[in-house]
């Protein structure tokens, strides 16, 4: 186990200094067999870094990654960091319009994306973001990119680490304060915002999650969330490098594989987040439920009906916290404190202040009082810096002197935070936070919807998360047909994001100013009208 002095919080030093003391020793292993060691994933690092400077990448550039759960994509973040580039980490169900927005923000000069998700830029126009060169992993470079791609240089990924043999390229030794990544956050009234992630702030996660979880060289963390989220990459993988330890990673999480993964694995120590922890208490009970070796589980949230039967079930202690991309994890949950819903635990105050404040006036509350949850760190770069060529939104997300989560909380009698729900137009589903303005977007240029709006619910067995439902008012003379309008959908959104809920309305209810009151359409909830896809047989597939 290592932890560096302040000084030294970056990626690229942490990787190298845990390559001189680990030598050979397994750092990685992913499902489909390919294996990294410690020594071998700083050499490897290296060689594709000579390999993007053969392509002209330089300090400050972005490199976009849509990658599944593989070993390239922690191939390519480091190595984007060792010449100093900005390493831009992708969620894999974008497509269309979410996608194109992405591309365009980032403005990256190279694309590394998995051979099986290039169709996802279909229909994206040629010269977004003025991509220089495609780089396919998985798969050969296509005779015809996407078009998004045509004025680009496509290439496999061997052909890309060719370009890197024999040559040694000038590698940047990146500050705590440098940038190391950028990842994507839903806004609720615009666009999703790219976080501007300083390598320390990156480093923080993985601490946390170190000390919160106690692990150790001799754990094995089972990686089941993406790569692409700050939990699996930065939280869950960057533990296990700080720890010397040892990660099984799979493609993607599945209830029914979960406790078979675990057993395989050898697994100590894993996560899940949102629905996950519920879908696996779901499942039938088994007199094996107890047969593996795991002990401890960052989850949350916790469902009162669910929650407390899951630990004495499956013999593992849950332990909550509560962050954000852009505020890191401040909060977390001893083992000793009793696993409740919304228990997310206590304030790491050696990184960071918090305090709940009246969302209206920003002003203090009682111990005790529910408001909004604010932050502000101690300790410079571990915090985001900044929204990605948003300073408007960077600014909004300021305000006097903290950073607003959005999210309603309070204080109990001992210090602890205890999470309540959201506050900001923000729906959460399945893990992911979604931006009711960008399903909107795509609704309104349906070809039948006069206008929309769309608002999360909570139904039964959602584990505490929400459904997308979709009030739609047609225009004069069309009629919206509901399986249709979802064909629409899937065609230009990610699945988590296709409306479960779609309501047919004559008109949307408005505040003076002309604003939908969706407040009052959240507290409606179903109605008689709602119409139920789950219900109707309505299936979007996986990619």
């Amino acid at each position: 186990m290592i932890e560096l002095e302040k000084s030294r919080w970056t990626l690229v030093e942490l990787a190298r200094e845990q390559a001189r003391h680990l030598g050979g020793r397994e750092f990685l292993r992913f499902e489909h067999g390919t294996r990294l060691t410690y020594a071998g994933y700083d050499a490897e690092t290296d060689r594709l870094a000579a390999a993007f400077a053969a392509l002209g990448v330089v300090q400050g550039d972005r490199i976009f990654a849509l990658l599944k759960n593989r070993v390239e994509f922690m191939l390519v973040m480091l190595a984007a960091q060792k010449l100093g580039a900005i390493f831009v980490a992708i969620n894999t169900e974008l497509k269309g319009d979410f996608l194109a927005h992405q591309l365009n923000n980032a403005a990256p000069r190279v694309v590394v994306a998995d051979a099986g998700l290039l169709d996802a830029f279909a229909g994206i126009p040629a010269g977004i973001g003025a991509v220089e060169r495609l780089v396919i992993v998985a798969g050969a470079a296509p005779p015809a990119p996407p078009e998004a791609f045509s004025g680009a240089e496509a290439m496999d990924f061997e052909a890309l680490r060719a370009r890197g043999r024999g040559r040694e390229a000038a590698l940047f030794q990146p500050r705590p304060q440098d940038i190391a990544c950028i990842m994507y956050t839903s806004g609720t009234t615009g666009p999703a915002k790219g976080v501007l992630m300083p390598h320390a702030h990156c480093y923080l996660f993985g601490l946390g999650l170190r000390r919160a979880l106690e692990i150790e060289a001799d754990d094995v963390f089972y990686i089941c969330m993406p790569l692409f989220h700050a939990n699996g990459l930065l939280m869950q993988v960057l533990s296990v490098l700080m720890a010397g330890a040892r990660a099984y990673v799979v493609e993607r999480f599945s209830p029914s594989r979960w406790l078979d993964d675990l057993r395989a694995s050898g697994a100590t120590v894993t996560n899940a987040l949102g629905v996950m922890p519920e879908f696996i208490f779901r499942q039938p009970p088994s007199p094996r439920d107890r047969e593996h070796a795991c002990r401890r589980m960052m989850a949350v949230p916790i469902g009162e009906d669910w929650g407390p039967a899951f630990e004495p079930r499956f013999g593992i202690k849950i332990q909550q916290a509560f962050g954000m991309t852009e505020c890191n994890i401040p909060v977390y949950a001893k083992p000793d404190d009793p696993l409740l819903p919304g228990l997310s635990g206590h304030v790491l105050d050696e990184f960071f202040a918090l305090a709940i404040v009246d969302p209206e006036s920003d002003e203090p509350l009682p111990r005790g009082e529910v408001g909004e949850i604010v932050i502000r760190p101690k300790a410079a770069n571990c915090f985001m810096a900044g929204y990605f060529r948003m300073p408007e939104k960077t600014v909004e997300a300021w305000r006097n002197f903290w950073f607003h989560t959005g999210d309603a909380g309070r204080l109990d009698e001992a210090g602890r935070l205890v999470y309540v729900d959201r506050i900001k137009d923000c729906i959460r589903r399945r893990g992911e936070n979604i931006s009711s303005f960008e399903i909107e977007q795509v609704l309104n240029n349906h070809p039948a919807v006069a206008e929309s709006a769309v608002v999360g619910i909570r139904v039964e067995g959602a584990g505490g998360e929400e459904e997308v439902k979709a009030l739609l008012v047609a225009k004069p003379g069309a009629a919206i047909d509901r399986v249709a309008l979802l064909d629409w959908c899937v065609e230009r959104m990610p699945r988590y994001a296709v409306p479960r809920f779609i309501e047919l309305v004559e008109a949307l209810a408005k505040t003076p100013t002309g604003k939908v009151r969706k407040q009052m359409l959240r507290e409606a909830g179903l109605t008689p009208a709602t119409w139920d896809r789950e219900q109707a047989g309505y299936v979007v597939a996986r990619r």
